[in-house]
């Protein structure tokens, strides 16, 4: 427990799950989980197990909500939206404290995460005001009548959030559900709950109504029965998840059962492409934003790094020097010590979530060493640090890896960076497009030309070119293939919580 003491404003810490503007801790008096620091080991809290009863009385909370919050004046939901990022800026160190905490990560990456994660209030408080609809001309001479589109929220919906992002997964479902008119229903990570429910208390200070944002506290056991609610209930429109592939197809084959709108945003195997004419320092702090961020437990982390063999040893050289300079440790809160840090140095890289992420990265190096890849840098779980109960993993290069290992078929989710060799641009194409998955695809190259075809040829859903931070409130992020369907961010992300309605009227008089 004494780890939340670095949390200054104590409204923000809650040990219940949101319903119905209270606190509770549920109609299901299974008991209580732990949320545990991954850095350490030490237990910070313990929450209700809620189960399918809590997640029914939250369905009809938010459905009985959202019959006032959907004709609510679209000003008044502005301002609300306006409001809470103000206090997400305001609170910004202790909601970068909470997900340090619970997720792991440096003071610092997770305060970045926590301006991210408001970004997506602010931009929805202006958003909400523009979604315009259409009015349509008649194709036939003298009819007394008006074709009028317009758009409506689809309703309650159900969102689904991952670890990895703890605040940002969910600010950036709710600025677009709130800003059209829908009520919403939580389910957070169990592992990483407290920010979910830190972000709820600012939505009550805001002046959110009371059943509009609603959150429940899930442990692993209860699982598959609240999600069964999610999405049998029909009084849940919309299913909106962020996470594995094989849970959202799940999630879709359930949610037929109600013909539910979802979107989905799961799994990917990012390919990152070196050329013979890339700018290298550059390509390189692209890279290691794009891979060890989170300890490269990120959806669109770079997992397969093809460099063109002009420049493939220079590059393998500089990469193992920076990643040399990697060390493992965090800082849970502004000016703290280092928790769980090597000896004098400034943390960098946090822990992966938990045990089960360990063992999945050492499968990953193992099958890549024994099929005689070159290990450069790291390897192996940090012994002194684990041994303190944490669960890093050493920053890892590794070269000459080619398409029969793990890496190239697996998502890794790790601070893994293996090193693949390519000739032609067509062969890094055709690599790079080798994967079920696509959801975000990176390129580091000088020529104008080849950056367009790259553009046009990768298969994922975003594409950065000589960049390796690609998620903007203001853009659309999503995937394609077996990387899930639909868009979050900018206006695209607010019409996922949108319908199309059309009305014929009739004028009811003759034309003169």
């Amino acid at each position: 427990m004494k780890g939340l003491g670095v949390i200054k404003n104590k409204h923000l810490l809650n040990n219940a799950g949101y319903i119905n503007g209270v606190f509770t801790q549920g109609k299901a008096a299974l008991g209580k989980f732990n949320v545990s620091n991954p850095a350490t080991g030490e237990i910070l809290t313990e929450l209700p197990r809620m189960n399918r009863l809590d997640a029914e009385y939250g369905a009809t909370v938010a459905n009985e909500a959202w019959q006032k919050w959907k004709f609510s004046n679209v000003n008044d939901r502005a301002k609300v939206l306006s409001k809470m990022g103000g206090l997400m800026t305001k609170y910004q160190d202790d909601l970068a404290a909470l997900i340090s905490l619970e997720a792991g990560k440096p003071f610092a990456e997770a305060k970045g995460e926590v301006m991210y994660a408001q970004s997506f209030y602010d931009f929805y408080a202006e958003e909400a005001k523009r979604v315009h609809g259409d009015i349509l001309q008649s194709n036939a001479m003298g009819v007394t009548r008006r074709f009028i589109v317009s758009k409506q929220s689809v309703g309650p919906a159900a969102l689904i959030t991952p670890w990895n992002f703890p605040s940002a997964m969910i600010t950036r479902k709710v600025g677009p559900a709130l800003a059209a008119g829908c009520t919403v229903l939580i389910k957070p990570a169990g592992q990483t709950p407290l920010s979910a429910l830190a972000l709820c208390a600012i939505a009550e200070e805001a002046g959110v109504p009371a059943g509009v944002i609603n959150c429940l506290t899930v442990d692993h056991p209860e699982v598959v029965e609240v999600g069964t609610v999610l999405c049998h209930s029909p009084l849940l429109r919309k299913v909106s998840f962020t996470g594995s592939t094989a849970v959202g197809k799940w999630l879709m084959r359930e949610s037929a059962s109600t013909l539910k709108k979802v979107s989905l945003e799961l799994g990917g195997n990012a390919p990152f492409i070196v050329f013979d004419d890339a700018d290298l320092e550059g390509a390189l702090s692209a890279l290691f934003f794009a891979k060890y961020r989170n300890a490269g437990q990120a959806c669109i982390a770079s997992n397969r790094i093809f460099v063109q063999e002009g420049v493939y040893d220079k590059f393998a050289q500089m990469v193992a020097e920076a990643a040399k300079k990697l060390h493992c440790g965090t800082i849970n809160s502004h000016n703290g010590p280092a928790i769980a840090a090597e000896h004098g140095v400034t943390p960098t890289i946090g822990p992966l979530i938990d045990g089960k992420a360990l063992i999945k990265v050492s499968a990953h190096v193992d099958d890549c060493v024994k099929k005689g890849a070159t290990l450069l840098v790291g390897g192996k779980p940090h012994a002194k640090l684990n041994a303190q109960g944490g669960t890093f993993f050493e920053p890892t290069v590794i070269t000459n890896v080619t398409r029969d290992m793990l890496p190239f078929t697996q998502e890794t989710f790790g601070p893994l960076l293996p090193l693949i060799k390519f000739k032609t641009e067509a062969e890094a194409i055709e690599m790079a497009n080798d994967t079920d998955m696509g959801l975000a695809s990176y390129a580091c190259t000088r020529d104008l030309g080849r950056a367009w075809r790259l553009s046009d040829q990768l298969q994922s859903g975003m594409v950065g070119i000589n960049e390796g931070s690609i998620g903007m409130s203001f853009a659309p992020f999503g995937g394609i293939k077996q990387s899930g369907m639909g868009s979050e961010g900018g206006s695209y992300g607010l019409n996922e919580y949108l319908v199309t309605k059309y009305t014929c009227m009739g004028h009811g008089y003759a034309p003169a």
